[in-house]
């Protein structure tokens, strides 16, 4: 997660943690994790458990979405489901 997305997590749950005045353990505690973990979430680790990350964001009322992008991967891969080739 140590990237654009990573960086951007890690400083939405650090402010939502904070506006809601909850401490790192108060919500670890909450959450049903470690301290640890949302240390961890809260720097941008890259290796963080889907299920403990979802748990800590449902915690703070915050949701992860899934969204179709625009990017070279995602229309390569459009191209592909619809037998065309993929552009370059």
């Amino acid at each position: 997660m140590a990237d654009a997305f990573g960086d951007r997590l890690a400083g939405e749950v650090r402010t939502r943690r904070a506006a809601l005045g909850l401490t790192q353990q108060d919500l670890a505690d909450m959450a049903g994790v470690s301290e640890r973990f949302v240390r961890f979430v809260e720097q941008g680790k890259p290796s963080v458990q889907l299920d403990s990350l979802l748990a800590v964001l449902d915690t703070l009322g915050l949701e992860l979405r899934i969204t179709t992008t625009t990017s070279k991967g995602a229309r390569a891969l459009a191209g592909h489901a619809s037998g065309q080739e993929p552009q370059r």
